[in-house]
């Protein structure tokens, strides 16, 4: 059997199958990521900490320096409670608020305690520089507020213009839990923009994203799944649930059942294997069908044919061994002589079957040798002179030039020749012709045997083989074993050859034989 094209392979179909999902997830993971990229990029305004610090800073300070009354906690959560990045905005006054309520209260505190601590050393490092003078109250305090000191701390500081310091840039002090920024509004310093360090923690990032990306990702799977179970799988699971069925149909005697061809993979070549295969059991099964008929017919004749002889010697030996009954020599000698004709009779019957079992079981060895035919024709004709010479029948002999030697067993040749000579003469009239010719046809051998009689009656050509076949009342009479014809179709089949019957102005037996040349 032939192998599936390579591209109706099922295996190359899951092949490609699976390649295209992955492409499909590739295509799925790209395209979040770089949504996900651009959610990511619009909640981290800065490239860095310090950056974010100093925009936030800058972005407090412009809104308290229109709005003083702001409300700090509402303005950090609506613009910057998106913001994956946490930070803390620690006000002068007291007010900490971030960006994220999961910042703790600890951490909060400490970073206030750090705020205090770096103001006053600011304040203490600008006085020594002289700014004291710039409105710097003398009697303020640098002490930081406690818990119960919710006031500003020193509430008339205020750092020189745009907060600027030696080198030009906004006054920065590195904290060791994060980078500052300070919210100045005016020329006032009003509190720091602490951004934790770390980078965003991954449980925030997840609680952001995850959902979204779950449903994305779990949409994909299963749109995927649902392409290859009803792309790949779909039909070869239909297409082997048939072969499934057809395979119980014919388990349960249903010899006609198929199973779909459809289709160029593994499975349709499956499905071919199995067509075959019950196609071949079909036949095998008729053919013993066929064959337990026959046995049974072969049976009944075979009971039938030796039933008739030997209920005949019975019924003789019967009367001759009767004490009471006086026969005369001359009726005693027919009755003695008609049980031995019945006895000559049953040993033919069973001469025949047992030669008809070796021929067709392969147990006779067939000789092969080079047969002359015209002197096959002339033995038979030997054999048969006085009964042709004395119903006046003549047998005519042609051998053709290319036909006068055949390969097979000169016996059995002979033997299958006189049965179809002795069946013709049966059934010859009295001053008839019987023919036997021999001629080449291609490259066999056809030898032919025909009668000028009544010929063979239509219905009865394909059973004239048959074991015990009788088709008319003549055969009957003649006495034969009915085996005659099915010994000749054993012989010819032996020897590679074919066998044939057929009328044409009375009965022709022609047999095939393989030229003595091929």
């Amino acid at each position: 059997m032939s192998e599936p094209r390579w591209y109706r392979s099922l295996y190359w179909r899951i092949g490609l199958g699976l390649l295209a999902f992955m492409a499909l997830m590739l295509v799925a993971q790209g395209t979040l990521f770089l949504w996900t990229t651009e959610r990511i990029a619009g909640s981290m305004p800065a490239s860095s900490p310090q950056r974010l610090a100093d925009l936030v800073a800058s972005d407090i300070s412009t809104a308290l320096a229109d709005d003083p009354a702001l409300n700090l906690d509402g303005y950090v959560n609506e613009h910057y409670g998106n913001v994956f990045q946490a930070f803390v905005v620690l006000m002068r006054d007291g007010r900490t608020v971030a960006n994220h309520g999961d910042v703790p209260d600890a951490v909060r505190a400490e970073l206030r305690a750090d705020a205090e601590r770096r103001w006053m050393f600011q304040v203490m490092r600008l006085r020594g520089r002289g700014f004291g003078r710039a409105g710097l109250p003398p009697d303020a305090d640098p002490a930081p507020p406690g818990p119960d000191r919710p006031q500003p701390l020193f509430p008339g500081f205020e750092p020189p213009p745009g907060g600027r310091g030696r080198r030009g840039g906004p006054i920065r002090v590195a904290v060791a839990r994060g980078n500052a920024a300070p919210i100045i509004v005016g020329a006032s310093f009003v509190g720091d923009v602490v951004v934790l360090p770390g980078g965003p923690p991954f449980s925030r990032v997840a609680r952001e994203l995850g959902p979204i990306m779950g449903v994305v990702g779990g949409s994909v799977l299963a749109i995927g799944a649902a392409l290859i179970a009803f792309v790949v799988f779909g039909p070869v699971r239909r297409r082997l649930r048939a072969v499934q069925d057809a395979t119980e149909q014919l388990g349960k005697g249903d010899l006609a059942a198929r199973a779909p061809e459809h289709g160029g993979d593994e499975v349709a070549a499956l499905a071919r294997s199995f067509n075959q295969m019950a196609a071949e059991l079909r036949i095998r099964a008729e053919k013993l069908q066929v064959s337990d008929r026959v046995r049974r017919q072969l049976l009944a004749d075979v009971s039938h044919e030796l039933n008739t002889p030997l209920t005949a010697m019975r019924g003789y030996i019967e009367t001759l061994s009767m004490p009471d009954l006086a026969l005369d020599p001359p009726t005693r000698q027919r009755y003695v002589n008609i049980v031995m004709e019945e006895t000559h009779r049953l040993e033919r019957i069973i001469g025949d079957l047992l030669d008809l079992a070796r021929l067709e079981g392969g147990g006779t060895a067939i000789r092969q040798s080079r047969v002359e035919v015209a002197a096959l024709f002339q033995r038979v004709a030997a054999r048969h002179e006085r009964d042709l010479q004395a119903r006046r029948i003549e047998l005519v002999q042609q051998v053709d030039s290319q036909a006068s030697t055949v390969v097979g067993d000169p016996d059995r040749l002979e033997q299958a020749i006189q049965n179809l000579a002795a069946n013709a003469l049966r059934h010859t009239p009295e001053g008839g012709t019987i023919t036997v010719s021999a001629e080449r046809v291609g490259g066999d051998i056809r030898i032919s045997v025909s009668d000028s009689g009544s010929g063979i009656a239509p219905e009865q050509l394909p059973q004239i083989f048959d074991r015990f076949y009788k088709g008319d009342a003549s055969r009957k009479s003649a006495g034969g074993s009915g085996l005659g014809l099915s010994i000749v179709k054993a012989i010819v089949e032996r020897h590679g050859g074919t066998i044939t019957a057929r009328n044409d102005e009375g009965a022709v037996f022609e047999i095939l034989l393989p030229a003595s040349d091929t």
